[in-house]
């Protein structure tokens, strides 16, 4: 495929999520939430696996694609509700990228590929998908473990760490124990997988 194509997508993808009206700040520069997200996910992916085949590069930054469309507040505020939304988006974060992609000009199996990823199919037995899912959780353990420190009691926080863990291929673990975790975090994190 041309860089053209993989740059016209890239930055579609971008001019998508640079919409999104909820704010991130981080080093105090000002960030709609789902560009910066999309940017973390692309950077994790490149430093972690350089090699990362271009559709599992799209699938990276398009994991989130505008996120902020399909509200929590749509569904029941309950586990089945919660299931329903996550399950929801995956298909809506795939279809939006497969517009994009169409417009790109890549094959229909290219669009098919990317969105299996996306969707986050066979985990585990695909290799794609679990390279992408370690990104997911390198990416959360970096930068979002740290606001739902102050949101949630240790027993909860030691739960989501060690689903999180378990998602996860060896390689990501040796990647995520590299993390510059704060002192405080990196305690929790031992206590959850038991080191």
């Amino acid at each position: 495929m041309t860089k053209s194509q993989f740059q016209n997508t890239s930055d579609w993808i971008d001019a998508k999520n640079a919409q999104d009206p909820n704010i991130e700040i981080y080093q105090s520069k000002r960030y709609p939430k789902e560009l910066l997200y999309s940017n973390r996910m692309y950077q994790r992916l490149m430093s972690f696996y350089p090699e990362a085949s271009e559709e599992v590069q799209i699938a990276s930054k398009a994991q989130h694609i505008c996120r902020w469309e399909v509200a929590r507040e749509s569904f029941p505020m309950d586990r089945v509700g919660y299931l329903k939304w996550r399950e929801d988006l995956k298909k809506f974060h795939a279809n939006t990228t497969a517009i994009i992609l169409k417009k790109a000009g890549y094959s229909e199996e290219f669009i098919a590929r990317v969105s299996f990823l996306i969707e986050k199919k066979l985990l585990k037995k695909d290799t794609e998908t679990q390279l992408l899912e370690d990104v997911i959780c390198l990416v959360f353990l970096e930068y979002y473990l740290d606001p739902f420190v102050h949101k949630h009691d240790r027993e909860k926080l030691k739960n989501i760490i060690l689903k999180t863990w378990n998602k996860m291929s060896e390689k990501g673990h040796q990647e995520a124990l590299k993390i510059n975790f704060s002192t405080t975090n990196f305690q929790l994190i031992k206590e959850a997988l038991g080191l």
